[in-house]
């Protein structure tokens, strides 16, 4: 299966949108697809040899809309078209006022039906206002038309086909009067006023759109724009896409790290606050990597490219924003289906609302006509159509800024509702650089002996205990001695042969198994797990040999991130594949009651699903062993300083290896969510009141008639406001 992202243009609303998801789900080799009307995108799945991109794109045409491959070097490009839109919607906006406000007030002071005054006449008015309003219906109000001439193409309506029916009516029976003679009152200046007014509505929306998605601009911003690559003993200053993998780089204090790459010389503190979001710099020495785009604040570096291009962790980073932005919220199918169902819903309300008051009730047809028209133009649903999008872009965007990465809408949505978190221990709760406590020889084995035997089995083995004896080893000078049939038992221990003798290293229930007697060890095993340390008995055979007590130390936010998920509702559990009295004792430490010990890895899955029969649980893992339970979880949280597993893992990625970000990605889900409630209850409620009042049902009681003028701010105002509302979650603090 691959993954495009297509840029699509020509969309005017949300049902447009829609449209175009149903077309290219039913391409033949389509797994999902899905367009987004706020970043203007499709995110498509496929099977490459059933379809290609080019059908895709093709697919998008024959629709009427223009679609390209987008690629992260054309954003840029991309910034400048939305930019050029927007001038263009402006420079419209005030053409289009320019010739509205004048027919405006000819029509409200200078008409014998005017607003303000009557009797004060304009010579030949009508023709004038038609003079000044035809420019508007038909060149400005022109994309209407074609909005809605490609809405009928695909067997549906729109938000243009509301306002182009909407101001077709009022200007054609206005030309009827004037130039007819039939009997009535035009309305010119109406039709031109809607536009104005639905026009500026997307221009603001336009403006606040562009706004939302500043995570992203922000990011590709900051990339650098060259690099000094090593050339035998020359420096050589080239763009930053000639530069390829295995190059040596140079980067001197002050300068931006152009790619991902490994120091294989200096010694430095990097900035790494726009990929991570920690404000501390962090100390790289030789062997350490470094990310492209963080700033280098000291010394010389020169390191080994070791990423370039689309694999860097900056430019993986943007992709799953972008990605995210395009994933839908289940939340977002409700004003999905409403859409949909929406604008011919809102087409037959506008008809029946002229045949009642113009065939029943014998209202005048003016009147009638008005009354149906203001139905049209208030019940546009384009403020329920943005509702969710906008929300999600400015979520993930400030997710982003401080290293939370958010794989979409659904992970928004189920975030928030998570009621356990499931903490792995080691690398996430404590920092997952054991080290070596106590060497405790018996049968007269020497320490020297004991660390010996275990460092040579343990340095074929990868577990990070295993690390931690390696090391103690290289520190004291042990050396190490050959070993063959070598063997891992996860979750259990290992074993080697060393001179035609089998040795066994690991927990109790291993040494169990090989029957070796360990009765005389069990209270000196105990005193040591409950002091949090993971004990690993080495035997010769079924000799004892001794005892060697690894530790692990938690970080020091856990405690507090632990404490500040309870005070939200939240469950915290610790879950590990050591013995119940060390995993006690370390969750005791971060402030965990609920222990699930002696967990092998493949049956960290099967407890996390079991968890879930008693509410939505997430998991928080490090995002290499605990994929299977990362995947299992409702929430998988991945934490991992942009790691390429992390980055593959879970739905939620911590660039910071700070637990203090579990909590606040569950804060910016609820904030998000909140916003999109708030967003979706005034869409509804908005239109709710206002079609009633505007076909006029409240007339005979109250006289309230909505003028189509007032109808059109309203619509266009609903809009704005519902963008806005998302942008203010930038403000917020979490």
């Amino acid at each position: 299966m691959k993954k495009t992202t297509l840029s699509i243009s020509g969309m005017h609303c949300a049902s447009c949108a829609n449209v175009l998801t149903r077309a290219l789900q039913k391409v033949e080799g389509v797994q999902s697809a899905v367009v987004n009307y706020s970043t203007e995108k499709g995110m498509v799945e496929f099977d490459e040899i059933r379809t290609t991109e080019e059908t895709l794109i093709e697919t998008v045409k024959k629709k009427g809309y223009r679609a390209t491959i987008f690629k992260a070097e054309h954003a840029h490009h991309e910034e400048i078209l939305k930019e050029k839109e927007i001038g263009r919607l402006r420079r419209k906006v005030i053409l289009s006022a320019l010739l509205s406000f004048p027919a405006l007030l000819i029509g409200m002071i200078f008409m014998d039906e005017g607003i303000l005054f009557s009797g004060f006449e304009l010579p030949f008015a009508e023709y004038l206002l038609f003079v000044l309003t035809t420019p508007v219906q038909f060149y400005v109000g022109k994309t209407f038309y074609i909005g809605t001439l490609a809405a009928f193409k695909n067997k549906t309506a729109n938000m243009d086909s509301l306002i182009a029916i909407g101001t077709s009516a009022s200007y054609f029976y206005s030309v009827a009067v004037v130039f007819f003679s039939v009997e009535g009152f035009q309305y010119f200046e109406v039709s031109a006023v809607l536009i104005t007014l639905v026009l500026l509505g997307k221009y603001l929306e336009a403006i606040a759109k562009g706004k939302t998605s500043q995570a992203i601009s922000k990011l590709m911003r900051i990339g650098a724009k060259t690099a000094t690559v090593l050339r035998g003993k020359k420096e050589v200053k080239i763009p930053i896409e000639e530069v390829q993998k295995g190059d040596l780089i140079l980067v001197k204090p002050g300068e931006k790290i152009p790619v991902d790459g490994e120091i294989i010389e200096g010694h430095s503190a990097l900035d790494e606050s726009m990929v991570t979001g920690e404000s501390i710099p962090v100390e790289k020495k030789k062997g350490d990597f470094v990310i492209g785009s963080t700033i280098n604040k000291q010394g010389t570096l020169t390191f080994r490219a070791t990423k370039v291009g689309s694999e860097t962790v900056l430019a993986r980073i943007i992709k799953l924003i972008e990605e995210a932005q395009t994933k839908k919220a289940p939340i977002q199918r409700f004003a999905d289906e409403v859409s949909a169902y929406f604008v011919p819903v809102v087409i037959g309300i506008a008809i029946l609302t002229f045949v009642i008051w113009f065939f029943i009730l014998n209202a005048e047809l003016s009147f009638s006509l008005i009354a149906a028209v203001a139905v049209l133009v208030i019940a546009c649903p384009c403020a329920l159509g943005l509702a969710t999008p906008t929300a999600i872009m400015v979520g993930t965007g400030k997710g982003a800024g401080k290293g939370i990465l958010i794989k979409g809408g659904d992970a928004l949505e189920a975030a928030h509702k998570v009621k356990f978190v499931v903490f792995d221990k080691t690398g996430t709760i404590t920092k997952g650089k054991p080290e070596v406590m106590d060497i405790i020889p018996k049968n007269g084995t020497t320490k020297e002996k004991l660390l010996q035997i275990s460092s040579s089995i343990e340095g074929k083995s990868e577990h990070p205990l295993a690390e931690a004896i390696v090391k103690k080893a290289e520190k004291e000078k042990i050396r190490t001695v050959k070993v063959t049939a070598f063997k891992a038992i996860p979750g259990h221990g290992i074993q080697g042969r060393i001179k035609n003798r089998d040795y066994f290293i690991g927990n109790f229930k291993f040494m169990t198994e090989k029957r070796v007697n360990l009765s005389s060890l069990e209270k000196e095993i105990r005193i040591l797990e409950m002091e949090g340390k993971t004990v690993m008995v080495v035997a010769e055979g079924r000799k004892v040999l001794g005892m060697i007590s690894v530790a692990d130390e938690i970080k020091e936010d856990s405690p507090k991130a632990v404490s500040i998920l309870k005070s939200m509702g939240v469950i915290p559990y610790l879950i590990t594949g050591d013995n119940q009295r060390t995993a006690t004792a370390i969750a005791k430490k971060a402030g965990i009651e609920l222990v699930l010990a002696e967990v092998l890895p493949d049956e960290k899955a099967k407890q996390v699903k079991e968890l879930q029969r008693k509410g939505k649980v997430a998991m928080v893992g490090d995002g290499i062993n605990d994929a299977p339970a990362l995947a299992q979880a409702d929430i998988g949280i991945a934490m991992g300083s942009g790691t390429d597993v992390a980055m593959e893992t879970g739905n939620i990625v911590l660039m910071r290896d700070n637990l203090l970000d579990v909590p606040k990605a569950i804060k910016l889900s609820k904030m998000t969510m909140t916003k999109i409630k708030q967003n979706m209850f005034w869409a509804l409620i908005y239109n709710v009141l206002g079609i009633p009042i505007a076909a006029g049902i409240f007339y005979p009681f109250t006289g309230w008639l909505l003028n189509p003028i007032i109808a059109g701010g309203a619509m266009a105002l609903s809009s704005v406001s519902v963008v806005t509302n998302s942008l203010l979650l930038r403000r917020k603090r979490f």
